[in-house]
C-alpha cells in the first residue's frame, strides 16, 4: 500500500493528468457572458474549466475530443421543476412533492430527490444540466398532489445537478429558495373552469355576487393576515434566539425561517396575476425579505414595479394555452417579450416534469414572438444562475467555472440540433435514456 501511494505521488508530481481531464479541441465556444470564440480549445480539469485558448497543449493522459465544426454552450438551467420528487403524477406513491400543513418551511426538497428518476436522463439528452426542484402545495381541495388543505409555505426548493449517485452529489444549493404560495384576489378561472390554487372565488354581479365578493375579499385578507402573523412570530423567535431568552426552546419551523429573515435565502412567490404580484411586492417590503416571482401569467402594470424593485421573475411554459377565455391566444408566447421590454430580469421554468425536456424550445418560441435571441439563450443559462446566486460557478463558459457544458452540432434552441457530448462537473454523461434504449432494442430485433 505504501509503495502504491509513493507511485501515485510520483505520477502526480510528474504532471500526469487525472482521468477526468478532457481537452475539447478546435471548437466554437458560445460563452453567453461574452462574444463567441471560434476554433478554440477548452480544457476541463478537476470538474472545472481550466482554460480556454486558441492553442492548448493536452496534458499527459488527457482525453482529447476533436470537435471541429461543433459548438460549446453552458449547460441549461430549468428554474421550475419537480424533478426527482415526482415520477408518475397519477401514481401517488411515486410523488413526494407535498406535505400536510399550512406552514412547512423546515421541509427540504433535496432530501426527497430520487437520483434514479427516469426524468433525469431524459432532460440531460437535451442539454439541461441543472434544475430548481420545488416542493409543491396540495392547494385548495386537494389539487394535483393530494394535499388536503390550503398551504402557504411548502418548504425549501433545491438547485441541483441532473446527475449524481446521491442527492448529496447532485446538490448545488440545498436551500436555494423558500416557496410561498401567495393568495390572490381571484379571477375568472383557468381552462376547464378550475381556478388556480392561489385564487379566491370569483365575484359574480348582483346581490349574491356582492355577498360572494365580500366573502372572497374577507378570505383573501384573512389569508394575508395568517401569513403575516407567521412571519411576525418567526421574527419574535429570531429575537428570542439571539438574546438567548430564558425558557427559549428551538422550533424547527422558525429555525428554517431565519435565513429568509436575514436576507440570505430568497422567497419564491407563486403569484399568477398582476394584482397578486403587486400585493406580493408590498408584502415583501413590509417583511423586508427578498422575493422571486414564480410562474406569472401576466406582467401588466406590475412590470414597472418589478423593475424598480429589482425583483426577478421565473416565467412558466411558453408553449401553453391562454389561462382564461378572455386572454389573448398568444398570451404565453409574448409574455417573455413583455418582461424584457419592461426591463425585468427573468428566467424560464417549465413547472411540470413532462415538459422540462422542452426547455430550449420554450425559449425558442419566445424568440419567434419578439424576444431577442441572446436574451432567450441567457434566460436558460446565465440569468437563472444570477437569480439563484450561483453565477460565480454556473451559467456561462468561463475559466474557473464548473464544467457544466454541452457540445452540439448547432444552435441548442433549434429542435433539429443534437447534443453530441454533455459534461456535468467535468464528467461526460452518457446521452441515453429509456427512450433511446427502447429505440436501440427494437431497431436491432
Amino acid at each position: 500500500m505504501r509503495l502504491l501511494a509513493v507511485m501515485m505521488g510520483c505520477a502526480m508530481a510528474a504532471g500526469a493528468a487525472s482521468s477526468d481531464t478532457v481537452l475539447i479541441r478546435d471548437v466554437d465556444v458560445y460563452p453567453v457572458s461574452g462574444a463567441a470564440m471560434k476554433g478554440v480549445s477548452v480544457l476541463i480539469q478537476d470538474g472545472k474549466i481550466a482554460d480556454i485558448a486558441a492553442r492548448i497543449v493536452a496534458p499527459k493522459g488527457a482525453r482529447v475530443v476533436e470537435a471541429k465544426g461543433l459548438r460549446v454552450y453552458p449547460g441549461m438551467i430549468d428554474s421550475g421543476t419537480e424533478l426527482g420528487l415526482s415520477e408518475i403524477s397519477a401514481v401517488r406513491e411515486s410523488v413526494d412533492t407535498g406535505e400536510l400543513g399550512e406552514f412547512m418551511p423546515q421541509l427540504r426538497a433535496l432530501v426527497a430527490v430520487n437520483p434514479e428518476s427516469e426524468h433525469f436522463p431524459v432532460v440531460r439528452v437535451n442539454g439541461i444540466t441543472s434544475v430548481m426542484t420545488f416542493p409543491a402545495s396540495g392547494g385548495r381541495g386537494g389539487g394535483r398532489f393530494g394535499g388536503g388543505e390550503q398551504q402557504f409555505i411548502s418548504g425549501q426548493a433545491a438547485l441541483i445537478h441532473t446527475d449524481g449517485w446521491t442527492w448529496e452529489e447532485m446538490e448545488i444549493n440545498r436551500s436555494a429558495a423558500m416557496h410561498l404560495i401567495f393568495p390572490s384576489r381571484g379571477g375568472r378561472g383557468g381552462r376547464g373552469g378550475g381556478a388556480p390554487p392561489d385564487a379566491v372565488p370569483e365575484i359574480i354581479p348582483g346581490a349574491a355576487g356582492a355577498a360572494g365578493g365580500a366573502n372572497a375579499q374577507r378570505t383573501y385578507l384573512d389569508q394575508i393576515a395568517k401569513i403575516s402573523a407567521f412571519f411576525d412570530d418567526a421574527r419574535k423567535y429570531q429575537k428570542a434566539r439571539t438574546a438567548n431568552a430564558p425558557g427559549f426552546h428551538r422550533d424547527l419551523k422558525f429555525e428554517a425561517m431565519i435565513p429568509v429573515l436575514e436576507g440570505k435565502m430568497p422567497v419564491g412567490v407563486s403569484a399568477s396575476r398582476a394584482s397578486a404580484i403587486h400585493d406580493a411586492i408590498a408584502f415583501a417590503e413590509k417583511q423586508n425579505i427578498k422575493i422571486v416571482i414564480l410562474q406569472p401569467r401576466e406582467i401588466g402594470k406590475a412590470g414597472a414595479e418589478l423593475k424598480a424593485k429589482n425583483i426577478p421573475v421565473i416565467l412558466g411554459r411558453v408553449l401553453a394555452l391562454p389561462e382564461s377565455e378572455d386572454d389573448a391566444y398568444d398570451q404565453s408566447f409574448t409574455l417573455p417579450r413583455e418582461a424584457y421590454q419592461a426591463g425585468v430580469k427573468f428566467a424560464f421554468g417549465t413547472f411540470n416534469n413532462e415538459f422540462v425536456r422542452n426547455l430550449p424550445y420554450q425559449a425558442a418560441t419566445a424568440v419567434a414572438f419578439g424576444l431577442p435571441y441572446d436574451e432567450a439563450l441567457r434566460a436558460v443559462t446565465l440569468s437563472p444562475a444570477e437569480i439563484w446566486g450561483v453565477s460565480d460557478r454556473l451559467g456561462s463558459v468561463e475559466k474557473g467555472k464548473v464544467a457544466d457544458l454541452l457540445v452540439t452540432d448547432g444552435d441548442p434552441l433549434e429542435i433539429q440540433t443534437q447534443v453530441k457530448h454533455l459534461y456535468i462537473k467535468g464528467k461526460e454523461i452518457a446521452l441515453t435514456n429509456k427512450q433511446t434504449r427502447l429505440y436501440e432494442k427494437y431497431m436491432n430485433r
